[in-house]
């Protein structure tokens, strides 16, 4: 009996791996791909012309040392939060280092505002479009 428990309690726990995948979050600031592979940050206090400059930004992890592509957020997205601390909730993907976000969040004293979904990116493209390109499940 306890061997199907434990039977059990593996399956259940491989079950639940992908679900933890999905659920994942991250924290740090957005920076210009360019200055996080030479070893800079971003100036603080000329976000435009590094904005202007960079053509990809990424989520720098201070405390990992380790960047995330955000490939579903356009880099006018980010560039809107060049240089603030903000928590990127998605698909996460550790081979191509990258997260596919579901939200962001930008931080404020000590909350978090919602900046960007993928649902408000979906309202915007069914208004617009009158149909959306990344809208999931089709």
């Amino acid at each position: 009996m306890k061997k199907m428990w434990l039977l059990m309690a593996i399956f259940m726990g491989i079950l639940l791996i992908p679900a933890m995948a999905i659920g994942a979050e991250q924290t740090g600031t957005i920076q210009g791909f360019n200055c996080v592979t030479q070893g800079k940050l971003c100036p603080v206090g000329k976000e435009d012309p590094m904005a202007a400059a960079e053509k990809v930004f990424v989520l720098w992890n201070e405390k990992e040392k380790k960047y995330y592509f955000i490939p579903n957020v356009d880099r006018v997205v980010l560039a809107r939060h060049l240089a603030e601390v903000v928590k990127v909730t998605g698909n996460m993907s550790d081979k191509y280092n990258s997260i596919y976000a579901q939200e962001i969040y930008a931080q404020e004293g000590k909350k978090w505002r919602k900046v960007w979904t993928t649902d408000w990116q979906d309202e915007i493209y069914e208004d617009v479009l009158g149909s959306s390109p990344y809208k999931r499940g089709q």
